[in-house]
């Protein structure tokens, strides 16, 4: 329908808000860059831009086409930096997908021993839930991601890691901080707020399992980062059900209590995943060094 060059022209148009000025960027004529415009509408259907004397300007449709422009420009051009890093032996790129806090715990310390070990490989984090990684994971745009061993099924290899331990954080004046730990029932009827990011998913399914279904808290849902979710904890919105990782970081208002089971602390397990078919050079590695972290568990999975 249309080509990455119609995208690449019609961002640089929206840009510079001059046909004229954008056609300089982008060294080609003024008429070629306008007709080649025209034409993409033409095949849209729709108008990208308002045209006056005193320059162009995105209409509706055409700030949702440049949304996406934008977007997939970008993915295609971390993909090409990538590819070119795999031609560098030990160094080039990785991209780690994770849904946890690095603030403490085994993921921040793993990466952090990588960063020491390999300083030349340059790390990009990608966030997101379970089944987003997942899927980032089947279209290469992340390496290697960590994901809760409940996370949807994902047809790849895989390398069992650590556990993190469930912690509740709690308004600083609510009446359960004063509780050395938190069980499941103390949730009962308590406003529970859950990230639809990160590890929100699988905590809905420990609600579920726990409490014999979601029915029995109070459950609001946010669309924004665990930063987000704690600073409403703060402000005293309700409960957040978080991963230790968290701890590592104060937050005002806030007090992190763990969350127990019958006899001992909830906890999630997380396993590395990632493709055979991934060819990147910094990959290896950086699997060798987490078999290296967790024999025991490398030596069941077959890694060594």
């Amino acid at each position: 329908m249309f080509d990455l060059r119609d995208m690449k022209w019609a961002v640089v148009a929206s840009a510079h808000r001059s046909f004229r000025q954008a056609a300089e960027t982008l060294r080609v004529r003024q008429p070629t860059l306008s007709r080649r415009l025209r034409d993409l509408e033409s095949r849209l259907g729709t108008k990208l831009f308002e045209r006056t004397n005193g320059g162009s300007w995105p209409t509706a449709d055409g700030r949702e086409f440049l949304d996406a422009a934008r977007h997939i420009l970008e993915e295609i051009d971390s993909i090409a930096i990538r590819f070119k890093g795999r031609s560098g032996g030990r160094g080039g790129r990785l991209s780690i997908g994770v849904h946890t806090s690095i603030s403490a715990g085994n993921l921040r310390a793993t990466l952090i021993e990588h960063r020491r070990r390999f300083p030349e490989v340059t790390t990009s984090l990608i966030d997101g839930s379970s089944a987003q990684l997942v899927s980032y994971l089947s279209s290469s745009a992340v390496d290697v991601a960590f994901l809760a061993e409940d996370a949807p099924e994902f047809v790849g290899k895989s390398l069992p890691v650590w556990s993190e331990r469930v912690v509740a954080a709690i308004p600083e004046d609510h009446p359960l901080s004063n509780h050395e730990v938190i069980h499941w029932s103390d949730l009962v009827d308590q406003p529970l707020l859950l990230p639809r990011r990160g590890a929100g998913p699988e905590f809905l399914k420990l609600l579920a399992s726990r409490m014999g279904g979601s029915d029995s808290c109070h459950l609001f849902h946010h669309d924004v980062a665990i930063d987000g979710l704690l600073t409403l904890v703060g402000a005293g919105w309700g409960i957040l059900l978080v991963l230790e990782g968290v701890t590592g970081a104060a937050y005002l208002g806030v007090v992190f209590r763990e969350v127990h089971d019958a006899q001992a602390p909830a906890r999630l397990n997380f396993r590395a995943c990632w493709r055979p078919s991934n060819g990147n050079p910094a990959l290896g590695p950086f699997l060798e060094m987490l078999g290296e972290r967790y024999p025991d568990l490398a030596a069941d999975s077959g890694l060594g």
